[in-house]
């Protein structure tokens, strides 16, 4: 019993300290990686099909020149925190590769799609989106960065997401 007191009081007492440590590189999304002064975390990535009545929300205002016969909708929804005692805007330097090194970049959305990766500062403890949004009480709960990838690059998995913010990066492997 005294033990298991010991071992509950040390992990009580690690859990107040926090995690001094910055995570960089993420092997699957979920994880939390730090840019800058802010924390990152990869919600969901997966394909969008326009012809699908949810899919179709999420893409009100995407530019039309999808070439459907090589390229597909790619989305990554992002969630942000600032942990930090200053306030910080989050980037919107985001980049996606291959295995072969092809790299692609977001396609912007208009303000106009609720559900869209638009920055704003975020003051101390401040998340993104915001929790009354439309994009943080859907069923994913983060902001959609909207990427047009080609088609070839799903053979050449896994594709990395790359989250720059000045001279730093962190990198996630994205699920598929």
């Amino acid at each position: 019993m005294r033990r298991f007191a010991l071992v509950a009081a040390l992990a009580l007492t690690l859990a107040g300290c926090g995690n001094a440590d910055y995570v960089k590189d993420a092997e699957t999304e979920g994880v939390y990686v730090d840019v800058g002064n802010l924390t990152y975390q990869v919600q969901i990535s997966r394909y969008l099909n326009p012809g699908s009545l949810d899919d179709a929300q999420y893409l009100i205002g995407a530019p039309a020149n999808l070439d459907a016969s090589k390229q597909i909708w790619f989305g990554v929804w992002m969630r942000v925190k600032n942990y930090s005692d200053v306030t910080a805007t989050p980037t919107n330097v985001y980049e996606i590769t291959d295995t072969l090194g092809k790299k692609f970049e977001p396609v912007g959305l208009p303000n106009t799609n609720v559900f869209g990766y638009h920055t704003a500062p975020l003051g101390p403890s401040q998340v993104y989106p915001p929790p009354e949004s439309a994009a943080a009480n859907g069923p994913i709960q983060g902001s959609l960065v909207l990427f047009k990838i080609d088609q070839s690059s799903i053979a050449s998995r896994p594709l990395t997401l790359h989250i720059f913010q000045g001279s730093d990066e962190a990198t996630v492997s994205l699920d598929l």
